[in-house]
């Protein structure tokens, strides 16, 4: 027997921390906020060319506080096994996989979406564009990724304009004309 607010219904759980597979989809929704013109794969999507590296380039249209992410892949040696990101690095190239990662994870095989990498989200917290390199697999000659989730808060991008301004270190009254001089006017030499 259900207690009050705990409810089961045609096999949806309502419980807090139980989602059904449709509202899951929600929580990983930055598909929308990828800015897919300037998307890179390098080493084909899917499935590697010939080692088991795969490099993302994931640029986004505005700020994403970056919360977790979930790599589906199949139940065999080209399944994923490490994982490392880099924040804020467009046109990434595996020259510069040599740079410290932000964060590294360690991964399992997941078929079904059911593992989630939850970032250090003090590091994650204003990306606009997000390098994934799959570095390793678990034997393969190549990697297979199926589906990669991200899961996290989208904010508008802030446009910084170019702004021209003149200072004067010191005003020179000779500069500025005056046409009424007054007692109160006060020139500083």
């Amino acid at each position: 027997m259900s207690g009050p607010g705990h409810g089961h219904g045609h096999g949806q759980c309502q419980c807090e921390g139980h989602l059904d597979p449709a509202e899951r989809g929600l929580e990983y929704g930055l598909f929308r906020k990828i800015d897919q013109e300037r998307l890179e794969c390098l080493n084909e999507f899917v499935e590697s060319d010939d080692d088991e590296e795969l490099l993302f380039n994931i640029p986004f249209t505005g700020n994403v506080k970056l919360k977790g992410i979930i790599i589906i892949g199949d139940d065999d040696d080209t399944h994923p096994s490490e994982m490392k990101l880099y924040k804020n690095i467009p046109h990434m190239s595996f020259d510069d996989t040599g740079r410290e990662p932000d964060q590294v994870f360690q991964l399992s095989r997941d078929l079904t979406g059911e593992v989630e990498y939850t970032t250090k989200i003090a590091r994650f917290s204003n990306v606009h564009h997000l390098s994934i390199h799959i570095t390793k697999n678990f034997g393969a000659e190549t990697s297979k990724i199926y589906y990669v989730g991200l899961r996290g808060e989208w904010s508008e991008g802030h446009r910084h304009e170019v702004t021209l301004c003149t200072y004067e270190a010191s005003a020179n009254p000779m500069d500025h004309k005056v046409d009424l001089i007054t007692p109160q006017t006060h020139f500083i030499a």
